[in-house]
């Protein structure tokens, strides 16, 4: 068994691992520009998730504001006493003084104030519906 100096022992394993075929080294190119950072995936997937669809809901939510009211949701904003610009929060506020109002409890049952709160009711719900509250 014969000794094989340093030398002559790296090349042979070069040359086994590449099989004593002759190889191209593999380009790399480097890019002309640096990306955008939004462009740049970084965070976990929950995260980029989460922007994602608070970015969507919140077009969402413009794009209903901005739309022709259907004649139901008109009617319930008009129940309500309310313009159709109205925050959710105004429309709460405004459900809940009229849920009061017109509760057979502060009422002593009287069947009109019934009738208002059923359509306070439901205008709520048809306002809840379409995504104004």
């Amino acid at each position: 068994m014969t000794k094989l100096s340093d030398p002559l022992t790296a090349r042979y394993q070069r040359e086994a691992a590449s099989g004593s075929r002759p190889t191209l080294g593999t380009r790399i190119e480097q890019p002309s520009e640096t990306p955008l950072p939004s462009l740049v995936r970084s965070g976990t997937a929950k995260a980029i998730n989460s922007r994602k669809n608070a970015a969507q809901s919140q077009t969402a939510r413009a794009a209903v504001h901005l739309r022709k009211l259907k004649v139901l949701e008109a009617k319930a904003f008009e129940k309500l006493g309310l313009s159709p610009d109205a925050t959710p929060d105004e429309i709460k506020s405004r459900y809940k003084q009229l849920l009061k109002m017109h509760h057979p409890d502060a009422n002593d049952g009287d069947r009109k104030s019934e009738d208002s709160l059923r359509s306070t009711i439901e205008a709520h719900k048809i306002l809840k519906l379409n995504g104004f509250c």
